[in-house]
């Protein structure tokens, strides 16, 4: 199957909803506004399409400056494996890397780790997080 990528198209809300319930196994069936979300955060958004339609999505979000962080990278569950996400990083990288980022951070569960540290060459440094929500 050919796999198309774009930089920061249009974005049908529920697609992209439904993608996400699915790749991380959430039950809800809510409408996430994504269009209004990134529109207004994001630096760009990269998407994986085939025929069937929307099958990968990862978001760059920008501070405005030199740093840039990925966020909400996500495959359909049963096209993982196919070098998908990989791609979608990378676009996203040089996406960023064009428009005047000099760093990408990301943050990630460690099962993921073989995924960003190997497949995508991101490299480990300490950080720290907080978890707002109960």
């Amino acid at each position: 199957m050919v796999v198309e990528y774009r930089v920061s198209p249009k974005i049908d809300d529920q697609a992209l909803s439904e993608l996400h319930h699915r790749a991380f196994g959430s039950d809800s069936t809510a409408v996430v506004p994504w269009t209004a979300r990134l529109t207004r955060y994001s630096l760009c958004w990269v998407t994986a399409e085939d025929e069937s339609g929307l099958i990968g999505f990862v978001n760059v979000v920008g501070d405005g400056g030199v740093h840039a962080f990925v966020i909400d990278t996500t495959v359909l569950p049963a096209r993982q494996g196919e070098g998908i996400g990989r791609r979608l990083i990378e676009v996203a990288v040089a996406t960023a890397r064009s428009l005047g980022c000099e760093w990408l951070h990301v943050d990630f569960e460690p099962d993921l780790a073989a995924f960003y540290l190997g497949t995508c060459g991101f490299r480990s440094t300490k950080a720290g997080l907080i978890r707002l929500a109960s």
